[in-house]
C-alpha cells in the first residue's frame, strides 16, 4: 500500500494525475495534511484528513501535526510525497522513523539559498537526504542530486502538472495574470502591487488580473490596486483556461513556471532566484526587485510569444511513474 501525502492546492494539482492513473492498477491510500481544506472534497476516494494545530509559529504547528500518528501509516510499505512544503518534509520524516520507503515528486529542483525561497528550499533538500526514489522534473534536477550524492534511485520523469494541460489550447488574449503570495515577499508586498498598479494605468489595453491568495498578509495590501482588478480566487480548471489565454503573467509562483512553459507564454518572476531555471530567458525572466518590473513589462510585452520546447515533459508524468513504482516497489 502506498501513501500519498497532500495538503495545499498546487500539492494536489500535482498528485492528482497520479491518484487517477493508478487507480485500479495500485492500491494506494490518501493523506490530506491541512492546509487547504478547500480542496479535500476534490477526489471520489476516501482521504485521511490531519488538522493542523494553532500554536505560536505555524511551520512547527504543521511539523508537530503529523509527528506520532502511527495509524496513518499503518499498512503502509511506501510515501509519496511532493515538492517542498512543510508538511511535505514532515511526513517524509515520519515515514523514514517507521522505516517506510520514501517517493519524493518534483525531486532536485534547487535555488541552494536557503532564503529564496524559504522555507521551500530547505525542505526539498532535507526531503532529498531522505528519499529512497526521487522522480525528477529534468536532467537539471537528476544532476543535481547526482552532485549531492543521495541515496536512492534517480529518474527524470518529467512534471505531473502539464497532465493537467493535455488539450488546451493556446491564444493571446488582452489579460495579465498576476499572482503574488510568497513568503519572501510579504514585506514588500506593496511595493510590488504599487509597481503592478502602474502597469495597469499604463497599459490600458491590458486587463491585469489578479486572483487574490488567502493568505493575510497578501489581502491587506489589496486595497493598494484599482486599475487591477482583484478577484477571488479561481478554481484550478477555470485559472489553466484563463492562463491558455492570457498575453503574459506576472507571478511569483513555482508551478505556474512550468505551466506557461507548456502553453507557450511569458511569464515575469517576480523573486531573487528561481529553481526553475530551465525556462529562464526564454519562458521565464526573473525580475529581483519591484523597480524593475515596469522595465521588463515594456520589453516583454513588445515580443510576447516565446521560442523553444517546454523543458517538462509531454504531459504524460504518471505513465512514466507508474512503470517506475511497479519497477522498483
Amino acid at each position: 500500500m502506498i501513501l500519498i501525502s497532500y495538503g495545499t492546492r498546487p500539492e494536489w494539482i500535482k498528485v492528482k494525475p497520479l491518484v487517477e492513473y493508478f487507480n485500479g492498477k495500485i492500491p494506494f491510500r490518501l493523506l490530506f495534511t491541512g492546509q487547504h481544506k478547500d480542496i479535500i472534497d476534490e477526489t471520489k476516494h476516501e482521504v485521511i484528513c490531519l488538522d493542523i494545530s494553532n500554536g505560536a509559529n505555524r511551520l512547527d504547528s504543521i511539523v508537530s501535526s503529523i509527528m506520532n500518528k502511527d495509524s496513518v501509516f499503518d499498512g503502509i510499505k511506501s510515501v509519496i510525497v511532493q515538492g517542498d512544503t512543510t508538511s511535505a518534509f514532515s511526513v517524509a520524516l515520519a515515514a523514514f522513523h517507521r522505516r517506510i520507503k520514501i517517493i519524493h515528486l518534483e525531486a532536485g529542483l534547487r535555488t541552494y539559498d536557503f532564503d529564496n525561497p524559504y522555507p521551500e528550499e530547505g525542505n526539498r533538500q532535507l526531503i532529498a537526504r531522505l528519499a529512497d526514489i526521487h522522480l525528477c522534473p529534468t536532467e537539471t534536477n537528476s544532476n543535481n542530486l547526482l552532485s549531492e550524492n543521495v541515496k536512492g534511485q534517480i529518474y527524470v520523469v518529467g512534471n505531473t502538472v502539464l497532465d493537467n494541460l493535455l488539450g488546451l489550447d493556446t491564444e493571446y488574449g488582452d489579460e495579465v495574470i498576476v499572482t503574488m503570495h510568497r513568503r519572501e515577499n510579504h514585506k514588500i508586498m506593496p511595493q510590488w502591487f504599487r509597481e503592478i498598479e502602474k502597469l495597469a494605468e499604463a497599459y490600458p489595453q491590458y486587463n491585469f488580473i489578479l486572483p487574490i491568495h488567502p493568505n493575510p498578509n497578501v489581502i491587506k495590501y489589496k486595497n493598494l490596486l484599482s486599475k487591477v482588478k482583484v478577484i477571488e480566487p479561481l478554481g484550478y480548471n477555470e485559472f489553466i483556461h484563463r492562463l491558455a489565454k492570457s498575453r503574459m503573467i506576472i507571478t511569483d509562483s513555482g508551478g505556474i513556471q512550468e505551466e506557461s512553459s507548456f502553453l507557450k507564454k511569458k511569464v515575469i518572476v517576480c523573486r531573487k532566484e528561481t529553481e526553475r531555471v530551465e525556462v529562464l530567458g526564454k519562458f521565464s525572466f526573473l525580475c529581483e526587485k519591484p523597480e524593475d518590473l515596469s522595465e521588463m513589462f515594456a520589453v516583454l510585452s513588445e515580443d510576447y510569444v516565446p521560442v523553444g520546447d517546454c523543458p517538462y515533459g509531454n504531459g504524460r508524468a504518471a505513465k512514466k511513474i507508474f512503470d517506475v513504482i511497479k519497477h522498483e516497489i
